[in-house]
């Protein structure tokens, strides 16, 4: 029985998917497949490598950091979250991500990114974190906030404006059993947004315009399509208890642990659940 795993993005409300994971990691839950979105991704690479705790010890000890993530970061190079000091020298020199744990998982793991020029995801299969590294760049580059990043001769921003809950995908996989992880409560509905920012800033890209602009649609009839599958018992899905107050780009390290100790939590309570429907 192959099991599939998706993973939700949403920046530091990622730190409860990481919650999540590591509470799969001290059940011994383990999967065959990852597709996964932006922070998704970044913290989703620390359940494959073993690395229990690791995503919420390094946003902790460097997020005090200038040149970590914040306004020094984007006026000096275009990016709130640094390039070279976030994506580089933390996982490489500071906190090593465990590279050779990764590969010898044997997970399949993709990367969603947004190609600007259709307005279309790609689906970037990682094979080696370090040397893929500007794939989860162009996974998480929020729209504004981040360069766009060019990757393998295509340009790319944001997975989450395209498909923020990739499960069609994972689904073409063909897993017998597909987890989700979410990061928005239940009752969660994204509002309609104008879209004026992106029409000014990308009207070079008007394909890319069109599907961010209409981002609110494609995110809210993903939720349903996830409740839809979940009712047939087609998927299992995880989602915060309880809404998450804490800013994307957030900077206080209380919030992170208060985050992160409810996907914890959350991990805990739903795993008996999770074990039944990975046994039918």
């Amino acid at each position: 029985m192959s099991v599939g795993l998706v993973l939700e993005g949403g920046g530091m409300r990622g730190l409860y998917t990481a919650g999540v994971l590591d509470a799969f990691l001290d059940a011994g839950i383990k999967v065959d497949g990852i597709v996964s979105v932006s922070a998704g991704a970044l913290f989703g690479v620390n359940y494959v490598s073993g690395q229990r705790g690791r995503a919420l010890r390094y946003n902790k000890k460097y997020i005090s950091y200038p040149n970590y993530m914040g306004l020094r970061s984007w006026l000096k190079t275009g990016n709130v979250v640094n390039r070279d000091f976030t994506y580089y020298e933390i996982p490489m020199k500071l906190d090593i991500f465990d590279e050779e744990a990764f590969e010898e998982a044997g997970v399949d793991f993709y990367a969603v990114a947004t190609d600007i020029e259709t307005g279309k995801p790609d689906y970037l299969k990682i094979n080696n974190v370090f040397d893929q590294m500007e794939a989860f760049r162009a996974s998480s580059a929020l729209p504004v906030a981040a360069k766009i990043v060019e990757y393998e001769g295509k340009k790319y921003l944001d997975g989450g404006l395209s498909d923020s809950i990739p499960v069609d995908f994972a689904r073409s996989l063909g897993f017998d059993k597909l987890i989700v992880i979410l990061t928005r409560p239940l009752d969660y509905r994204k509002k309609p947004s104008s879209g004026r920012l992106y029409k000014l800033l990308y009207r070079k890209y008007p394909k890319f315009v069109e599907v961010a602009s209409k981002r609110y649609l494609h995110y809210n009839r993903a939720l349903e399509h996830v409740i839809d599958l979940e009712q047939k018992e087609q998927l299992f899905a995880i989602r915060p208890s309880q809404a998450l107050e804490i800013g994307r780009l957030e900077k206080n390290p209380d919030k992170f642990d208060e985050i992160y100790n409810i996907g914890l939590a959350d991990g805990r309570e739903v795993m008996n659940d999770l074990k039944d429907y990975l046994k039918k």
